[in-house]
C-alpha cells in the first residue's frame, strides 16, 4: 500500500507518524505518546530508553527482563533481587540456575563497620554523608564547615589552601603563612629614616 504524503509508521501504533511528533529509536519511529516502555508503560527518552529487536522498555524492565538473574544482580552488589516482573507482565526466561546463598561468604562484622565508618569533619567532628560533602586538603568536609579558619569566609576550590589540616582563604593564608618583607604581604611603603 502507498504512502500517500505520510511519514513513516509508528512502532507502536501502526499510525502515519509526522516529522513534528517524531521520534526515533533503534532505526524506528514512534509518536511522542507512544513512546512508551513496553511493560510498565511509563514514558522514555533518550536517557532512559533500552531497545531490544522491534522492543522497547524502560531500563529497569530491560534488566528485569534480560538482565543477568541470581544473587548480587538488580539492586546493587550484594543484593538478591526476588522480584520477577510478574506484575509488570514480564514472561522471565527459566533456565538460569539461581543459587541458593552467596558464593562468598559475608561477614557481619565488616559489614557493619562499613556503616559505622563514615568519615568525620575535621572542623565539627560529626559525620560526613556524600550529599553533604566536599574535599579539601584531602579530608571530607561538611559544606557549611568548608571555611576559612581565620575570617569564616566560605572556601571553593578556586579559593581554597590548606596547612596543617586546617583550611583557609588565600588572604588569610598569605597574610599568616606567606612571605615578609618589602613587597609581600601588603607593605607597600618603605618609611625612611630621618
Amino acid at each position: 500500500m502507498p504512502n500517500w504524503g505520510g511519514g513513516a509508521k509508528c512502532g507502536a501504533c501502526e499510525k502515519t507518524v509526522y516529522h513534528a511528533e517524531e521520534i526515533q529509536c533503534n532505526g524506528r519511529s514512534f509518536h511522542k505518546s507512544c513512546f512508551l516502555c513496553m511493560a510498565c508503560r511509563k514514558a522514555l527518552d533518550s536517557t532512559t530508553v533500552a531497545a531490544h529487536e522491534s522492543e522497547i522498555y524502560c531500563k529497569t524492565c530491560y534488566g528485569r527482563k534480560y538482565g543477568p538473574k541470581g544473587v548480587g544482580f538488580g539492586q546493587g552488589a550484594g543484593c538478591l533481587s526476588t522480584d520477577t516482573g510478574d506484575h509488570l507482565g514480564l514472561n522471565l526466561q527459566q533456565g538460569s540456575p539461581k543459587p541458593a546463598h552467596s558464593s562468598t561468604p559475608t561477614n557481619a562484622s565488616k559489614f557493619a563497620k562499613k556503616i559505622v565508618d563514615v568519615d568525620k569533619c575535621p572542623r565539627c567532628g560529626k559525620s560526613v554523608y556524600a550529599a553533604e560533602k566536599i574535599m579539601g586538603g584531602g579530608k571530607p568536609w561538611h559544606k557549611t564547615c568548608f571555611r576559612c579558619a581565620i575570617c569564616g569566609k566560605s572556601l571553593e576550590s578556586t579559593n581554597v589552601t590548606d596547612k596543617d589540616g586546617e583550611l583557609y582563604c588565600k588572604v588569610c593564608y598569605a597574610k599568616n603563612f606567606g612571605p615578609k618583607g618589602i613587597g609581600f604581604g601588603g607593605l607597600t611603603q618603605v618609611e625612611k629614616k630621618e
